[in-house]
């Protein structure tokens, strides 16, 4: 589904704007189902399974994880994500946001500096994903600043447009022949996936 979801974002003709934090935490949603068949069955606590249920301890390790996603995405240094859109097409828009808060902001090199707004920000560019990330450079960082530029540049991108990602079309590939493939081997054997199931439950 985060192939999927990815894959539709790129081929979109608008951009759109998400927060790292919300960009990692979608990332965790996607790797889940490996670390619960991964690490998870592999170190499953078969003493807390035996006094409490397995179901109670399978609730705690997937509470477990989700709670360090979201630590780790709030640890992380502020960032924002700008989807299906070029360099070319971000700069202007970032000068005129940041200018209409901060006249007196200035370029050094590639890293963006506002007073008024308290941050630093340095531009990456994907040109294979055609995205483009504004990185906070050092710690000292204001997060209200962050969430005014978010939200401003979020509005201010709605009517910029552009062409599709071709790199879009693999990723929404990949997506629907993964999701196809574990459809028709459940399918195919819906007595295995169940017995799965209830040993998963049983420990």
């Amino acid at each position: 589904m985060y192939f999927v979801v990815l894959g539709a974002i790129n081929l979109s003709s608008r951009p759109l704007v998400t927060t790292g934090a919300r960009d990692l935490m979608a990332m965790g949603l996607a790797v889940a189902g490996l670390v619960v068949a991964g690490p998870m069955e592999l170190f499953f606590p078969e003493k807390a399974a035996g006094a409490f249920g397995a179901g109670v301890a399978w609730s705690l390790m997937l509470v477990f994880y989700a709670l360090t996603v979201a630590c780790l995405a709030l640890m992380t240094r502020p960032r924002l994500v700008i989807y299906n859109v070029t360099s070319e097409q971000l700069l202007p828009v970032l000068e005129e946001v940041v200018g209409k808060i901060d006249p007196k902001f200035r370029w050094v090199g590639s890293t963006l500096v506002s007073q008024e707004l308290g941050l630093q920000l340095t531009v990456e560019i994907q040109p294979i994903m055609k995205n483009v990330q504004l990185v906070s450079a050092g710690p000292q960082q204001s997060h209200n600043g962050w969430s005014r530029l978010h939200r401003d540049l979020a509005a201010a991108m709605r009517p910029v447009g552009g062409l599709p990602n071709p790199f879009g079309a693999t990723l929404l590939t990949v997506g629907l022949m993964l999701a196809g493939i574990i459809t028709w081997l459940m399918a195919h054997d819906p007595g295995a996936v169940q017995q799965a199931w209830n040993d998963m439950l049983r420990r």
